[in-house]
């Protein structure tokens, strides 16, 4: 969280190995809660990983699986199911934050849990050290 209390989205997209695009950048808009920010993540990065997705079709790719891992499992439900997941503290939820929760049922994309420790994208947000910096690196760079 920055000194203005606005989260901070990193995520890493790949085509199987190495990383063809990263992204790291300040949210825009104060969060309540975890949960929230994941969403405001999802819906900054939504928009590149489906072009990307078009552009790749047309180039004659077929793109089997299109997968968006997410670690906090509030989120994945209220991806996948919209706001029939949406509790008291969740209400309040922009309806744009359910842009996703439509690509998911249009079969555009698939939300699976990746652990907070396999999270590629927490190299472009956290301060790694160590093995864990090594791991995601290598795994970046497509070593």
């Amino acid at each position: 969280v920055h000194p203005d209390f606005k989260s901070h989205t990193g995520g890493v997209m790949t085509m199987g190995g190495g990383a063809m695009q990263a992204m790291s950048k300040k949210q825009k808009l104060n969060s309540r809660s975890s949960t929230h920010a994941e969403l405001i993540g999802v819906d900054d990065a939504i928009t590149q990983v489906l072009w990307t997705r078009m552009f790749m079709e047309e180039q004659g790719y077929l793109i089997e699986k299109n997968i968006l891992y997410q670690d906090n499992m509030s989120s994945i439900l209220l991806e996948k199911n919209g706001r029939s997941s949406a509790g008291k503290r969740s209400r309040a939820l922009n309806i744009c934050y359910f842009f996703v929760t439509d690509q998911v049922e249009k079969g555009n994309l698939t939300i699976e849990h990746m652990p907070t420790d396999d999270m590629w994208g927490d190299y472009m947000t956290k301060p790694l050290q160590g093995e864990k910096f090594r791991k995601f690196r290598a795994l970046i760079q497509g070593d």
